[in-house]
């Protein structure tokens, strides 16, 4: 059966390293791309860089859930199974702007799509017999205000960002467990400080930081595939990774109280 990988978010940065380092494989990669020129410019970089033709594109939205539900659409008229789903997309805002349904866009973007895109697309990956999810997260200690999601009540950047990443983490954890048995593992990974354009609307002391304590895409991308296709990744569900090696969440990551409140808040806001 062809191996068939799915990486979020792919036209720059980790997305596109790590999409060349899949595509290195000789597997079919497809990459999500925000418009179609900027998905076939990445698809023709990675096809170059990779020496691999079997690189595709999805083009799609990730604030908007219609655009998401099409996507999804899009990939399973093509395709009748999922190896790896690597939700990497992500987005940094220093004001609070909403989407097109009413949201909160780094919650949207960061949390919501990869939640929906993934449930979208999972008897794909149960499809394949063994297949991987990974989140691209970060180490976050923000607790989330259930009573405030979008940030309507109180704006702050940073620990909307850090509520959305804790989302990943909680989603991540959430999702392992109910995926117990079918094949399907689910981790979440930080990537480290890593070069790329998310931080381009943070202050200028915040960008600067980013720039001097950041490594390069092609490092992080290399982690990623590993946890992605390692045989020594194989089963291993429910974890945290970092540098391919595993790191503790914070505890209130592992609430599973928690996990389930956001997984049906989630439900509801995404209309599954």
């Amino acid at each position: 059966m062809e191996k068939i990988y799915l990486v979020t978010g792919a036209t720059s940065g980790i997305g596109k390293a790590t999409a060349i380092e899949l595509a290195r494989t000789g597997a079919q990669v497809v990459i999500g791309a925000r418009n179609a020129k900027g998905g076939e410019t990445a698809r023709d970089e990675i096809r170059a860089a990779s020496g691999n033709k079997n690189v595709d594109t999805l083009i799609g939205d990730l604030s908007s859930l219609a655009s998401i539900r099409k996507m999804a659409d899009a990939f399973r008229a093509k395709y009748a199974h999922l190896n790896v789903l690597i939700n990497n997309a992500g987005v940094f805002k220093s004001t609070r702007i909403l989407t097109a349904d009413g949201f909160e866009l780094m919650f949207a973007t960061n949390h919501l799509a990869p939640f929906l895109l993934t449930n979208l697309l999972l008897d794909l990956l149960k499809t394949s017999g063994t297949a991987r999810i990974l989140n691209i997260a970060a180490p976050s200690s923000t607790e989330l205000n259930f009573e405030d999601l979008q940030s309507e009540k109180a704006f702050n950047a940073l620990n909307a960002l850090g509520a959305s990443k804790m989302a990943s983490q909680l989603f991540s954890f959430e999702l392992a467990h109910r995926l117990e048995g079918t094949g399907v593992a689910v981790n979440a990974i930080h990537p480290g400080m890593v070069r790329s354009n998310i931080m381009n609307d943070a202050n200028s002391f915040l960008r600067l930081m980013s720039s001097l304590f950041s490594g390069s895409p092609e490092k992080a991308a290399q982690a990623i595939v590993r946890v992605a296709l390692g045989d020594e990744y194989q089963n291993k569900t429910g974890l945290f990774y970092s540098q391919g090696k595993e790191i503790k969440a914070n505890k209130y990551a592992h609430d599973r109280d928690v996990q389930k409140r956001l997984w049906d808040v989630s439900e509801k806001l995404v209309g599954l």
